[in-house]
């Protein structure tokens, strides 16, 4: 069998349709002959289905520049978990943008519609943009060659917890703000802050929240809140308040998340403190445009795991606009 490299292609003839794509799901069927790519060929070169391509065994493919070693470990990876997948190239498969192999339910193939996942590769020295995440699983290939599987996907966060209280007074101290009288409903049912004897203590970004709504006064209003926030954290405090305000407009409450290295854990339904179950959301705030490094992922969603909790990061632009990305471990 005669098998040619054509620029990002290994051409192959009739027969290798019938051998490798009509019984194990390889490649893709052009004129009635078969079009390999180079990751696939390097497979089959590997298993010793096949001698040979344009002359060059397993070991000389994959040390050209025909194949990137990362995606053949993934590739090999995946079909030894029982996977047909395919490179995701345009005309091969639907919606390639965003992948490198579209993996097929076990039993599938590329002649069938569903799709299991779509895998993007990585090294763990490289950077992820955030905003290419979202509907890809990402493969991390690590120094020692082990490969994680990090889920990613938009979710909705919405709950039914009901941040709505009469309006207070309060008093702004260096880094928090003090309600001396402040009613039963702003800690006992909302959870906004922490009790101090019969007082409230709210953080700046509670505090910013609750003065833009109308609910606290403060002395220069809602403005010298979120300046106070400014001095003390920069424009970090912009997205985080931006973050807090969709949280809350969207029914679930916030708290503090700096125990678990986040900004924020949430609780979707929360009726009294008396009844408090545990947080479902760690929530990181990070810019729109913010790059992400492999291991950085890898510790928050094991992190996020430990504690049965679920990582979500939310992505802040202009506007104060949030979308929300959820990265969790996955096991094909």
């Amino acid at each position: 069998m005669d098998l040619t490299l054509d620029g990002d292609v290994v051409r192959a003839g009739p027969r290798a349709r019938e051998q490798f794509y009509d019984s194990r799901g390889y490649g893709r069927v052009r004129n009635g002959d078969l079009d390999l790519a180079p990751v696939e060929a390097a497979h089959l070169l590997y298993r010793g289905d096949i001698e040979c391509v344009d002359g060059m065994d397993f070991r000389t493919l994959l040390t050209s520049r025909a194949v990137s070693e990362v995606a053949f470990l993934v590739y090999k990876d995946l079909r030894d978990r029982g996977f047909y997948l395919s490179p995701a190239r345009e005309g091969w498969v639907e919606n390639p943008e965003g992948a490198d192999f579209v993996v097929y339910p076990r039993g599938n193939g590329p002649w069938d519609d569903a799709v299991a996942y779509r895998i993007r590769v990585v090294g763990e020295r490289d950077t992820v943009p955030a905003a290419s995440l979202g509907d890809c699983v990402l493969a991390v290939v690590d120094e020692e060659s082990e490969i994680t599987y990090l889920a990613t996907e938009r979710p909705d966060v919405s709950g039914t917890s009901d941040g709505t209280v009469p309006a207070t007074e309060g008093e702004l101290l260096a880094e928090r703000v003090l309600c001396w009288d402040p009613p039963s409903a702003l800690y006992e049912q909302a959870f906004y802050g922490q009790l101090l004897d019969d007082a409230v203590q709210l953080s700046l970004v509670e505090a910013a929240y609750l003065a833009r709504e109308g609910m606290l006064t403060v002395e220069g209003g809602a403005e010298a809140v979120v300046e106070r926030g400014r001095d003390v954290e920069g424009d970090r405090f912009d997205r985080r308040l931006a973050v807090y305000s969709t949280l809350r407009e969207a029914g679930v409450a916030p708290k503090t998340g700096f125990k678990f290295g986040a900004d924020f854990r949430t609780y979707a339904d929360v009726e009294d403190v008396d009844n408090l179950g545990h947080s479902e959301l760690l929530v990181r705030v990070l810019p729109a445009d913010h790059a992400f490094e492999p291991r950085d992922l890898a510790l928050d969603v094991r992190l996020a795991h430990g504690v049965r909790k679920r990582m979500v990061f939310a992505l802040t632009g202009a506007n104060e606009e949030v979308h929300w990305l959820a990265v969790s471990r996955l096991t094909p």
